[in-house]
């Protein structure tokens, strides 16, 4: 109870500096849950390009049904294989009016149809690398009806290297804002334990040890730190809201992101506090 009540007091005696230490923390933060926003709408976005990553194999028209049911049911039970979609003569003529309007009157005077049917061979979540995607085909090319076997090698492996690109970026980038981050929160708690010297030197001179006194501001360090989480979590908001409102569509962050946020907040405050007051008393 002395511990909560003495944070509590110092948060009353000094607010002008509470508020600044607050404000260092949530800037801080600020800058690292902008960074959290834009690598969650890249990741999305790659994985919504990746859904469309698929096994296209053309069956040539003198294919019986039999054989197309038979590959169709092996390609299938593959591990990898969402599912296998018949794609009729047909139903690849209606596709391509649909799609490409600008040649609806080619598509419309056709005596014959020229486009073949193809089987789609969707592909499961995780399992849509290059090497996997490859496999699939090889196995599709083996059947000897079918034609061609399309996937866009080149452009799944752009997809794949962009995203690694993305995860390295992520993770380097990440860091070193969190390492800026950890830098000024450290700062503001050091001021703020350094403005209240003479209040330690006290408690030193009636006897008080060293843990007895670094507990209160241990406990401040920690408040402050999860207002300035906050702080961060409205202001990285607001600039969703705004980016939303005004310029383009965005998903906000996980809500598992945002507890984190507020929970690093509060004990990386505790925890520089401790340390900047360990450090001071160690000096006194």
């Amino acid at each position: 109870m002395y511990t909560i009540r003495e944070a509590i007091l110092a948060f009353k005696r000094s607010p002008l500096l509470t508020c600044l230490s607050a404000a260092m923390v949530g800037l801080a933060l600020f800058v690292v849950g902008l960074f959290a926003l834009a690598t969650h709408n890249l990741r999305l976005a790659l994985e919504s390009v990746e859904e469309r990553v698929e096994v296209v194999a053309y069956i040539r028209d003198d294919t019986r049904s039999d054989e197309i049911i038979v590959a169709r049911r092996e390609l299938s039970a593959l591990p990898e294989v969402l599912g296998v979609e018949l794609i009729t003569k047909e139903d690849a003529l209606e596709i391509a009016r649909r799609d490409l309007p600008e040649f609806g009157e080619v598509f419309t005077d056709l005596s014959v149809n020229p486009l073949p049917a193809s089987l789609e061979v969707q592909l499961k979540p995780g399992r849509r690398d290059p090497e996997t995607v490859e496999r699939v085909a090889a196995q599709a090319q083996i059947y000897p009806f079918i034609e061609d076997v399309e996937f866009g090698r080149e452009w799944v492996e752009k997809l794949f290297t962009l995203r690694r690109m993305g995860g390295l970026t992520a993770s380097v980038l990440g860091t070193a804002f969190a390492v800026v981050a950890a830098l000024i929160i450290g700062a503001a708690v050091r001021i703020a334990v350094f403005a209240r010297r003479e209040e330690i030197k006290v408690m030193q001179l009636v006897g008080a040890r060293d843990a007895f006194i670094r507990r209160p501001f241990v406990v401040e360090g920690a408040i402050t730190g999860l207002l300035g989480g906050l702080m961060a979590l409205a202001l990285t908001y607001g600039t969703f809201w705004a980016v939303f409102r005004y310029l383009f569509s965005v998903t906000w962050i996980p809500s598992e992101w945002t507890g984190l946020g507020l929970l690093s907040g509060t004990v990386f405050g505790a925890f520089a506090t401790g340390l900047a007051v360990r450090r001071y008393l160690r000096e006194v």
